[in-house]
């Protein structure tokens, strides 16, 4: 099922990336669904954060969104269209819509970072002079230029999982889904995801991530997407993390800044919902609030 939270309303079909409707998703052997009738809508243009606890399906509906998971029951829309699951249509697809996985060694398979960038151009079919190009882009957009000749193997895990984004980049790809892609990095390889995140929406690429971090989404998406035991709630980055009884049934906390103000009696909605660390500060400063050894206490 899907319920979508407060005012939020899809997209219009030509403002749509990619949509599901009545989706069912299961695996061979399984008496249960992992997704259950569900239907989302990604916005072009729209940061979008799916979350979940483990186990809930958010991985499961990265991989349907991709075509790598074939749903039971219901529809995948691309491009405007039902996808079409014969070779054709999922070649298509995967030239529009890209998934990155947790893990950066499942996808990386050559040698060097270059040769492995553009990896999948080559095997389009594209003239060489065109994978030299894709691949001189996608090193340049995601800061890889200094990296082009090193080994995959010699290369820390941050760097490896902007590689594997750099060969989605390549592949001109209209969506990008990224399966946690901050879990495993240092505060400084976070940052730099992120940058190489806003590098691709730079380039007009629509990007989807799933992450545990809620803080994570509260300061980057417009829009979230919550899978609680395969059912999924889509609204604004408002309605989806301001909901406390939403987030306790997805085992989820609340991003600091509102459990912050929260703790002090005040109410986010009426501070113009702060997002970041400075926001926070403007808003403490402005009310004459002085957080102390974890609590607050107004002055």
């Amino acid at each position: 099922m899907t319920h979508r939270l407060g005012s939020w309303t899809p997209p219009d079909d030509a403002d749509t990336a990619l949509a599901l409707r009545g989706v069912h998703a299961r695996y061979p052997g399984a008496s249960a669904d992992v997704l259950d009738c569900v239907s989302l809508t990604i916005g072009l243009g729209r940061r979008t954060a799916v979350l979940g606890a483990n186990g809930s399906g958010k991985t499961t509906l990265l991989r349907v969104l991709s075509g790598a998971h074939r749903p039971a029951a219901g529809t995948v829309i691309s491009g405007g269209r039902p996808l079409d699951h014969g070779r054709r249509g999922l070649t298509a697809h995967r030239q529009r819509v890209q998934l990155v996985t947790q893990d950066p060694d499942d996808q990386l398979f050559s040698a060097d970072v270059r040769a492995d960038v553009g990896y999948g151009p080559t095997n389009l079919g594209l003239p060489p002079e065109e994978v030299v190009a894709r691949v001189d882009e996608a090193l340049d957009v995601l800061s890889l230029c200094d990296l082009a000749d090193r080994p995959v193997h010699r290369l820390s895990f941050g760097q490896r999982k902007r590689v594997a984004v750099a060969g989605a980049l390549a592949m001109r790809s209209d969506v990008l889904l990224l399966d946690e892609p901050t879990a495993g990095l240092d505060p400084v390889g976070v940052a730099e995801m992120l940058d190489a995140v806003a590098a691709l929406e730079r380039h007009g690429t629509t990007v989807v991530l799933s992450t545990h971090d809620v803080d994570l989404a509260w300061r980057w998406a417009d829009e979230v997407v919550v899978v609680v035991d395969g059912v999924v709630s889509q609204g604004s980055v408002r309605d989806a993390l301001g909901d406390a009884d939403l987030l306790a049934r997805a085992r989820l906390e609340q991003p600091w800044p509102l459990a912050l103000l929260g703790s002090l009696g005040m109410e986010p909605a009426q501070y113009g919902w702060p997002r970041t660390h400075t926001d926070v500060a403007a808003v403490l400063a402005r009310d004459g609030v002085t957080p102390v050894a974890g609590e607050a206490g107004r002055t």
